[in-house]
């Protein structure tokens, strides 16, 4: 049997006698730690208990009389590691406070896990006279942190296992959390960050749509739904295209200034699947059905810029005609029969003149939408592919994977550059001429994108770089020269979207074209 010590009772002591009054009475002191709602016991310096608060009593089953006399061992379950135990008194035995869990039963033989604070009570010499514990039951707590953390888990192996892209974005589009598939998205695109690059292209579909106050808050002020995203690869990859999806996320802040308010950080969980295989069917009826349209404005191009070419020529001779018969009216009189005779050749030229020109077929009217430089460009080396093959050129297509989209008139801006292509297909076409690449390149810049369409065949002379862009003027009928009569007509095309085009004079062989689109313009 133990023998079990008799109850020690805290004796009210005389307040400090060094001129200055206790500051809290011992009985108020002692009816604190009776009241406190966390179970304090007070040890001997070998674990045997001296007090223990009602709220010890509480949390172990143990009364009073019960606990005092036992060493502090008595609640162990027994199923804590050795060298916990082992820490613990290595700390407290150096006057050192220990704090931790142990698994600890009560005095039904429950188990509960305790929450556990011991501090060495020294005397003036440093000796180790008590310790108190004090300790809570956090069972439920434990269970509920467990419950979390198996719940995180379950949802990150979901997650993980989806077969999409899954991504949460900050505010400024920093990536926080990934699953395996956008890690895979990474690899294949070698780059660092997809995610922000999909952003881009998403607010500019929506800035269409949305106010400009809406859009300006980034990703924390909106959801959307099925966006889809198309990525254009360097080095002849075909393109990929995703549809996305993102939906915004709350988190409450916890500090705790902010308990009472209602503040917190706003996230995006940007969902994204591929539907490459799906739009890539899609893509080929679409080129299909484009080569016919272009095929058709490239004929209706041809016959209008010939017209137009003959009506400027034949406007030239009826005018110095006019010239002849004012000056024979002058000199002879109206009456003059050469006078007469050219005023009426005169006039059935400006009647056939003026019937000419209501042949010209008018220019196809178009609306307005969001373009893809990228895909307009894909779409005309596509067009275009038979014909770089039968000339055996080789081309280098290095497009920015995303650019910013722009207003404008998709099929202008594809004419614009199948002629700037055409051009430069058929400079390195010449007879005898070896060389034969071409290199297509987009980027962005600022306020705008920047578009290079260079080639390596014979180049222009620099005497001609301006007259390439002239009306009617052409370099063609030299055989080993190229840029001719689709010039003017391109640079008009740049012109109505704000932009420019210019032949670098820098380029001693071959020849470098230089298209610049502002994104937004007036």
């Amino acid at each position: 049997m133990t023998r079990k010590q008799a109850k020690p009772s805290i004796k009210s002591e005389p307040p400090i006698s060094d001129g200055v009054p206790s500051a809290i009475h011992p009985r108020v002191f002692q009816h604190t730690v009776d009241q406190a709602d966390i179970a304090i016991s007070i040890t001997d310096a070998r674990g045997n208990i001296l007090y223990v608060n009602p709220a010890f009593t509480r949390v172990t089953g143990y009364g009073v009389d019960e606990a005092a006399g036992h060493n502090q061992s008595m609640l162990s379950n027994k199923t804590t590691p050795p060298d916990v135990y082992k820490t613990l008194w290595q700390k407290i035995s150096r006057g050192e406070a220990w704090s931790g869990r142990l698994v600890n039963r009560r005095k039904d033989g429950s188990k509960y896990l305790a929450e556990l604070n011991i501090s060495p009570v020294a005397d003036a010499g440093g000796e180790v006279l008590n310790y108190l514990g004090m300790q809570r039951d956090i069972t439920a707590v434990h269970r509920l942190e467990c419950e979390v953390k198996n719940q995180k888990a379950l949802i990150e192996s979901v997650v993980d296992a989806a077969p999409m892209v899954i991504a949460v974005l900050d505010v400024d589009d920093r990536v926080l959390l990934d699953n395996q598939e956008y890690k895979k998205l990474q690899a294949d695109l070698g780059m660092v960050e997809p995610a922000p690059m999909l952003m881009t292209s998403i607010r500019a579909s929506l800035e269409s749509e949305v106010s400009a106050a809406k859009a300006g808050r980034r990703n924390s002020g909106y959801a959307f739904l099925d966006r889809e995203v198309r990525l254009d690869l360097p080095g002849g990859k075909a393109p990929r295209w995703f549809s996305c999806s993102g939906s915004r996320v709350r988190e409450d802040n916890g500090d705790a200034d902010k308990f009472f308010e209602k503040s917190g950080r706003d996230y995006l969980l940007l969902v994204a699947k591929e539907i490459t295989g799906l739009r890539a069917e899609q893509e080929k009826g679409r080129v299909a059905a484009l080569q016919i349209v272009m095929a058709e404005e490239d004929r209706v191009s041809v016959l209008r810029e010939s017209l137009s070419a003959a009506t400027f020529r034949l406007e030239g001779p009826l005018n110095m005609m006019a010239s002849v018969v004012g000056m024979l009216s002058r000199r002879q009189g109206e009456a003059d029969p050469m006078a007469v005779a050219l005023a009426d050749a005169i006039a059935s030229g400006e009647k056939a003149l003026a019937e000419l020109r209501a042949m010209i077929p008018p220019e196809s009217r178009e609306a307005q939408g969001v373009i893809n430089v990228n895909e307009l460009l894909r779409d005309v080396l596509d067009l275009t592919t038979s014909r770089m093959l039968a000339s055996g050129i080789r081309v280098s297509w290095k497009p920015q994977a995303m650019l910013p989209a722009l207003q404008g008139y998709p099929n202008k801006l594809r004419s614009m550059f199948k002629a700037l292509i055409d051009n430069a297909i058929e400079a390195m076409s010449a007879r005898g001429w070896r060389e034969r690449e071409l290199a297509v390149v987009t980027r962005a810049q600022l306020g705008g994108i920047e578009i290079v369409i260079e080639d390596s065949g014979p180049g222009i002379p620099a005497a001609q770089q301006i007259k390439v862009f002239e009306p009617f003027f052409t370099t063609k009928r030299e055989g080993n020269r190229h840029l001719g009569t689709g010039l003017p007509a391109a640079q008009q095309v740049a012109a109505d979207h704000g932009g420019t085009i210019e032949i670098d004079p820098g380029k001693t062989v071959g020849c470098r074209v230089r298209v610049v689109l502002p994104v937004k313009r007036r």
